[in-house]
């Protein structure tokens, strides 16, 4: 017995599978208290989000020396025929009660205004107040809107009253993220149990993955929780919600090629350990190499600049490789202790015929096989042409009034804001910088091209003066994500950096903003290749070939092309999204890459195992008709999963969940079944150099070819 058999059969043995079970029990029991708690270890603070090292994060640090880090929340009120007097007196009164506020972090004694946008006749008006924010980021200025909002609430006279700025953007954010835990999970939970249930065809046999899947969540969640408050791993909002995809997404396509391989043993084997058993031994490097594709690939995130990418890379990984152990050691066990009567209506039997024998993928892999050069040449051609389609990407950042699916409070509020005042109010840029330098660094500030005049200066209630440092703010003229804002940071920056002996660095609202684009560029730029050199090499080890990884690595960045463009001309015409997230690109980029692999690692590993017996050409026609369906079920699994992103009011998720859904279905229906196995059939056994196909598994007899493919003289 070879040492991997002797593995699988401590997992599913007829006394060791009972062992397993009582100690993934005891794991569980012990960790669904701190999976609950991970909610409580979010940091969603700006810089758990930011470039570690960009100059407006450097200021965003300096600055909490002068004041505590917040959010001001601008309340803008207006009126079309404009204000009466009524309305004036009633904004002061509102002005006034939430200058007394203290709760929920407001700072009340330093709210600034109200201001109105015209001396005579105004028609519109705006305060703006700051409120104090912790490692929670958005999710703590809900309560201090909802309390503004109690306060200035609309008449019924008909004044607009609205309340937008970082404020109001954040708490509209927190809404669109609030529940996003159970809603991702109850939705990823429905799209699992309906496709396993249209796979199976069997309730008790679906209840089995997902047992263990969420067994899987859970315990990653608690891990994740225990390195966040012990080792300093950051989690945001964003990572906890994708862990929970990329759980059920990855743990339940294991759960899938498993089943598949021991469904095929039992109907061959009357002991179903030892089926068990052959069907570990046998799917498991494939399992394992695909965890490891995708583990190794988050954990190349941590080369990133930003903070939140940089932060996804573990929390992913953990997830992935916790979802590996649940579904082939937990999994493998419920299987054997269920025993066959778990697969009813349908219990496979010794000596009973495969259900490929006259199946689609086998009639595929036929019709491939007659003229396999003209199929991928045409299918290259096809998958070409739609990633024309990326010439109307755009992913240099959305607009804050651009980033939500539909229209909140603080987008109305942004509209009246910029219409009437200077459309920087309330994010304006800060500048901190030598002490002896003030008065050279505000003079030379004010002369930069974008600020309001007469708005350089030390907002009222916090220290002008700190540890040799000045602290000064300037309101832009333009929206902070505006290209125009991003210029003026760029003269402001050169400006000041200029200046002798100033020291001065330059942040804020759009400096943020910019920092933000320009690290996204660098981490595309730098962590793309990597995954690739990563993915590369493990196909390289697990295939034992140079030729084969290089195909399976063209293919999968062709159908990311493709993917890619057909996504930027959905969102551009079909959703009408004004463009895309800077980290668009890089995370369908991963998760496709990463998870698309998945498919090709199944279907290679078992076309070479079957090449050894049959010989390359039939061995893809075998390997096809074997895996076609369990891939194909695995990945509408995926692709459901990640399509539940799209529930989120929030275009970034809505956008990857889109481009990521429909990459997994292109990857799953074309690329693997018809572009691989083309190529793969036109190489030949070159497809293998520098070796050749792998002998059977130490310890089995070599297999027959099976029933239902035809196996042409050679």
């Amino acid at each position: 017995m070879s040492a991997s058999r002797g593995i699988a059969h401590l997992v599913c043995g007829r006394r060791s599978k009972w062992v397993v079970l009582a100690v993934w029990i005891i794991v569980l029991v012990a960790v669904s208290p701190l999976a609950q708690k991970l909610n409580d270890a979010e940091k969603n603070d700006a810089a758990s989000w930011l470039p570690g090292k960009a100059e407006s994060t450097q200021v965003l640090n300096l600055q909490k020396s002068f004041v505590p880090e917040s959010a001001p929340a601008v309340v803008v009120y207006a009126r079309t025929g404009g204000l009466t007097q009524a309305d004036t007196a009633k904004i002061t009164k509102d002005a006034a009660a939430v200058r007394a506020m203290t709760a929920h972090g407001i700072v009340g004694s330093r709210l600034i205004g109200p201001q109105f946008n015209r001396p005579q006749n105004p028609v519109a008006a705006q305060f703006i107040v700051p409120v104090v924010t912790d490692e929670s980021g958005w999710t703590s200025l809900s309560d201090a809107v909802k309390e503004i909002r109690a306060s200035t609430g609309e008449s019924s006279s008909g004044l607009q009253v609205h309340i937008t700025g970082p404020g109001g953007f954040a708490a509209d954010s927190n809404e669109a993220f609030a529940g996003i835990d159970g809603t991702l999970l109850f939705s990823a939970l429905g799209v699992v149990v309906v496709i396993l249930l249209i796979t199976y065809r069997s309730l008790s046999l679906l209840l089995l993955p997902v047992l263990s899947v969420v067994g899987a969540l859970f315990t990653a969640e608690a891990a994740i929780y225990l390195l966040a408050r012990h080792a300093g791993l950051v989690v945001n909002a964003q990572s906890a919600g994708i862990l929970t995809v990329l759980v059920f997404g990855a743990g339940t396509d294991y759960a899938l090629l498993l089943v598949a391989r021991y469904r095929e043993e039992l109907r061959r084997h009357e002991d179903r350990h030892e089926a068990m058993a052959l069907a570990l031994h046998r799917a498991g490097p494939a399992v394992i190499a695909s965890a490891a594709t995708v583990a190794l690939s988050m954990l190349c995130l941590l080369a990133a600049e930003m903070n939140s990418t940089s932060g996804l890379g573990p929390v992913a990984a953990v997830g992935v490789v916790v979802a590996l152990l649940a579904m082939v050691t937990l999994f493998p066990a419920l299987l054997v202790i269920f025993g066959r009567w778990v697969f009813w209506p349908v219990v496979p039997h010794v000596g009973t015929p495969e259900p490929t024998r006259t199946g689609l993928w086998s009639r595929i892999g036929d019709r491939v096989s007659r003229r396999p050069r003209t199929v991928w040449v045409t299918t290259v051609a096809v998958l070409g042409a739609l990633a024309f389609g990326l010439f109307s990407l755009d992913a240099s950042g959305l607009a804050q009034a651009d980033s939500f699916t539909d229209t909140p409070d603080s987008v109305v509020g942004q509209h009246i804001q910029v219409k009437y005042f200077p459309a920087g109010g309330g994010q304006p840029l800060v500048i901190i910088a030598d002490q002896g330098a003030a008065s050279r660094v505000k003079s030379a500030l004010g002369a930069v091209k974008g600020v309001v005049p007469g708005t350089v200066g030390t907002p009222p209630g916090v220290p002008p003066v700190k540890n040799g440092k000045v602290y000064l703010e300037a309101t832009l003229s333009d929206p902070p994500d505006s290209d125009a804002a991003r210029t003026a940071v760029d003269q402001a920056r050169t400006t000041l950096h200029a200046i002798p002996g100033a020291d001065a660095e330059v942040g804020g609202g759009a400096a943020v903003i910019k920092d933000t684009s320009e690290a996204s560029g660098h981490d595309d730029v730098l962590l793309i290749p990597l995954i690739l050199v990563v993915v590369l090499l493990i196909l390289g080890a697990l295939l034992r070939a140079v030729i084969a990884p290089l195909v399976l690595i063209g293919t999968v960045v062709l159908s990311f092309a493709a993917a890619l463009g057909v996504s930027a001309l959905a969102f551009k015409h079909v959703f009408d999204y004004a463009g895309e997230d800077t980290s668009f690109p890089l995370f369908v980029f991963v998760f496709l890459v990463a998870l698309g692999i998945d498919y090709n690692i199944f279907l290679m590993t078992r076309i070479r195992e079957e090449s050894a017996l049959h010989g390359t050409r039939d061995g893809v026609r075998i390997g096809l008709a074997a895996t076609g369906g369990v891939i194909t079920s695995a990945g509408l699994v995926l692709a459901g999963t990640f399509a539940v992103l799209g529930t989120l009011p929030v275009v970034g998720f809505a956008e990857i969940g889109f481009a990521v859904a429909f990459g997994v279905l292109l990857d799953t229906f074309v690329v693997r079944s018809v572009l691989v196995s083309a190529i793969t059939l036109d190489l030949g056994d070159r497809v293998w150099w520098p070796s050749r196909p792998a002998s059977a598994p130490t310890g089995t007899a070599p297999r027959a070819p099976r029933e239902d493919v035809t196996v042409e003289p050679r």
